[in-house]
């Protein structure tokens, strides 16, 4: 097995940042809002890390897990973020923030001066932090943490795996998207070697469906529309649609992929209302567009084939200015 040992592409961010991980005994680990399965699997493999380096560490969030991802070691130990941890954490590791904007409901429990540590995959990252492992052509920020557990040298136990396997496994659609590579195959059988049961984490988190999201898949699918010329499809879900459906903000995770699922689609957007008015943008794309530079457009970031960001609403009015830059994009390929 050594001898196909998949190596990191930046040794050099590797050792840099876990050199700055040694440097402090205590750290408080972040991740994005509306955390998904690359977020937490990379902040509990992280917890593992450190826990291993004898370190003391505290993982907070914003809101309560999302409850498809029950089977994930550890998971009772992240904790909401109370007054009571404001200023309290001088030393942060962010993992699969692509910038600082997505861990603004916790950055509350930074001390003044607190140092960063940001560990991502994003194109979009702008190298935030003291010390950074940004590397845009990974398929999840667990495939770094997984060479930063290899840097260290720390043991791949079970629970370890399971957490790495649930990042790469979800952030490459059950290893779909392009950006699944030789590399990511070959960290991925490690992973199941180590005791990873592959069906049980692609069950809970690819599979299952709630019945509140099957209702809203019904609902929204009414709203699927599709360009005259096919090449893209909008579906949206309004604060009315979920409660209808009994659902919440997490049961529309996933949607977006009916958009772009379309034959001859190549970008689909779901458009999601938010409780302040906001409109939330998920953009996905097939193989030409890069939608991270729309994403940009609108102050929001991502990868290539995934992004997102947040426009003022109402919905109708954001839509449109959305639309038109997912034409433009369309002409710009066309071309």
């Amino acid at each position: 097995m050594d001898s196909w040992q998949p190596a990191p592409r930046d040794m050099a961010a590797v050792k840099r940042v876990a050199n700055a991980l040694q440097a402090a005994s205590s750290w408080l680990i972040v991740t994005h809002e509306r955390p998904d399965g690359d977020a937490l699997g990379s902040a509990f493999a992280m917890a593992h890390i450190l826990e291993a380096l004898g370190k003391s560490w505290t993982f907070l969030v914003a809101e309560e897990l999302p409850s498809r991802f029950h089977f994930l070691p550890w998971r009772t130990r992240a904790r909401q973020i109370t007054s009571a941890d404001a200023g309290c954490f001088s030393h942060i590791v962010a993992v699969d923030c692509a910038d600082e904007r997505r861990f603004a409901q916790v950055s509350a429990a930074f001390a003044e001066g607190a140092q960063v540590v940001n560990i991502d995959h994003h194109q979009t990252n702008p190298r935030y932090g003291f010390a950074t492992y940004v590397d845009p052509e990974a398929a999840a920020t667990c495939e770094l943490i997984y060479h930063i557990a290899q840097q260290f040298q720390v043991p791949m136990h079970t629970d370890l795996a399971v957490c790495l396997y649930t990042g790469i496994l979800t952030d490459t659609g059950g290893f779909c998207y392009p950006s699944t590579t030789s590399s990511v195959h070959q960290i991925a059988a490690q992973l199941i070697a180590c005791g990873v049961r592959p069906y049980d984490v692609a069950e809970a988190t690819l599979e299952s469906r709630s019945r509140a999201q099957m209702t809203l898949l019904q609902m929204a699918l009414k709203n699927l529309s599709i360009s005259a010329d096919g090449r893209y499809a909008f579906i949206f879900v309004d604060r009315q649609m979920l409660s209808a459906a009994g659902a919440n903000e997490d049961d529309v995770e996933g949607l977006v992929e009916f958009a772009r699922s379309v034959d001859t689609v190549e970008i689909g957007v779901l458009l999601r209302e938010r409780v302040d008015g906001t409109v939330k943008a998920s953009l996905r794309s097939k193989r030409h567009v890069d939608v991270a530079q729309i994403a940009a457009l609108f102050d929001g970031g991502g990868h290539a084939r995934a992004a997102g960001c947040e426009l003022s609403g109402p919905m109708a009015a954001a839509r449109s200015r959305v639309e038109v830059a997912v034409k433009a994009a369309l002409e710009a390929v066309r071309r």
